[in-house]
């Protein structure tokens, strides 16, 4: 019996490893970038989702009170579904910014101005003077 298996061309999937490109062959910044657009589609459905439960939880509201003990039981159960979904893409955004920095490297937003810092304290210094 042949126990061997070969996964093909594509052992991992769709997915995309954001250090190779994986098998769509995409540098590892367009990667993220293509995650980070999946994540900004994601939070937009789970807003429109969450403007629909509010507006069905309003209109349930206004009805009879038992008539939709089932429908508000359902409603809850889907509330709380989408506060984990919202807690996933949240924790997932965070880790698609941490690759972002690593692969970008500490320049940009998160680096130090030096130039800036020493204009500034300068000026604060001049204030003193005078004020002083």
């Amino acid at each position: 019996m042949d126990m061997s298996f070969e996964p093909g061309g594509a052992p991992e999937g769709p997915f995309v490893s954001a250090r190779d490109g994986g098998a769509a062959g995409l540098e590892p910044g367009q990667a993220i970038d293509v995650a980070g657009e999946m994540f900004r589609e994601l939070a937009e459905e789970l807003h429109r989702l969450r403007v629909g439960l509010r507006a069905g939880l309003k209109e349930g509201a206004a009805a009879e009170p038992g008539e939709l003990s089932g429908e508000v039981r359902e409603a809850a159960k889907l509330v709380r579904d989408l506060r984990a979904a919202t807690q996933l893409v949240l924790e997932e955004r965070n880790r698609v910014d941490k690759l972002r920095k690593e692969i970008g490297g500490q320049a940009g937003a998160g680096g130090l101005d030096l130039d800036a810092a020493r204009d500034e304290i300068g000026r604060r210094l001049a204030c003193l003077r005078r004020a002083g």
